[in-house]
């Protein structure tokens, strides 16, 4: 199927671009709310799901056993931008399990916070595995492997325990039994393509765990509660999924992915949402989510979030020559 057009970018009178793709909002029993598009095939959910990966660790003990706090649950869940506020905790978060920037997996990459990228230049410095953005995550998984036992080399190989076990978590929140495909994510850990209403259904599940037993439902508070207390270290100040989780006040827990990826967790509502953009472009995964947070009451349209769903579109001068907007087939009430 053609899925439809979320996003437009205009330029003067005319449309100038378009942004097809595909939007699902479950509930936490796992019926579909609101759909558009193909919601049933199979999607790489990227970096939004990170919450599920950090399920395992949540609910394992392992944050107690090491003395670990919201701020590393944070960022375990966070795609960040590198800036020290990120790679000194995660620093630190190593150094309590006795390990280093050496155990991490991920590769280095640039902070994507760039004024931290231009003291590195300055310096003389390149960047390290803290850098990248899922260094939290890896941390994550090493102290999972720890608590458990298991061996820290090969934690992200997919037929790992640690990695059987966010794969176990994927299919106990979201409740899906079928097919799921592993791929390698950026950071060279597994990601597991699944259609966008699993997803959605385990964010909604993470939001509204009433069902699940006592330290299960526990662990998904524990999970949002970390993400509503520090926005900060989801991504970075202002920038995009920092702000959408400001602006509406821990509301609307939402998470970036690459490939025009984007979610949230809506605990007050027990639902979850995930959306993807076909051409895998960012800005429009943004506006698409931004629209729906606005749509719904969520944040305002004069906060960044609102700026974020409609924004003017400039050329060098600085002149408005057209703008960035949902669709009309996405502005309607979901909620």
């Amino acid at each position: 199927m053609t899925n439809p057009v979320l996003v437009e970018i205009t330029r003067g009178q005319l449309v100038e671009s378009v942004h097809r793709g595909s939007l699902a909002i479950v509930d936490a029993k796992g019926r579909v709310v609101f759909g558009m598009g193909d919601v049933t095939g199979l999607v790489y959910p990227r970096s939004a799901l990170k919450p599920v990966q950090a399920f395992p660790l949540a609910v394992s003990g392992a944050l107690a056993e090491f003395g670990l706090s919201d701020v590393e649950l944070a960022l375990a869940c966070a795609s960040h931008t590198g800036m020290p506020l990120h790679t000194e905790r995660v620093a630190g978060w190593l150094a309590r399990l006795g390990c280093s920037e050496a155990d991490l997996y991920c590769g280095p990459h640039a902070p994507t916070d760039r004024t931290t990228d231009q003291a590195l230049i300055r310096a003389n410095e390149k960047p390290c595995r803290l850098h990248n953005n899922c260094s939290g995550k890896h941390t994550g998984f090493l102290t999972l492997a720890k608590h458990i036992g298991a061996p820290l080399s090969g934690y992200a190989q997919p037929d790992h325990p640690v990695q059987q076990r966010a794969l176990a978590a994927l299919r106990k929140l979201s409740g899906y039994d079928g097919e799921i495909v592993t791929g390698v994510d950026g950071c060279a850990a597994p990601n597991f393509a699944i259609p966008l209403t699993a997803l959605a259904s385990a964010l909604a599940k993470l939001g509204a765990p009433d069902g699940l037993p006592a330290e299960e439902r526990n662990a998904a508070h524990a999970i949002c509660r970390a993400i509503a207390a520090h926005p900060d270290l989801l991504q970075g100040p202002g920038r995009p999924n920092t702000a959408m989780i400001e602006d509406t006040k821990g509301r609307a827990l939402a998470k970036t992915g690459a490939e025009g990826v984007y979610a949230a967790i809506i605990p007050e509502h027990g639902l979850g949402i995930a959306l993807k953009i076909d051409d895998g472009t960012t800005r429009a995964s943004e506006t698409a989510m931004a629209a729906i947070l606005v749509q719904a009451g969520l944040a305002s349209p004069e906060s960044s979030t609102g700026k974020l769903a409609h924004g003017p579109l400039k050329n060098t001068r600085g002149e408005v020559v057209g703008e960035r907007r949902a669709a009309a087939a996405l502005i309607k009430k979901l909620f």
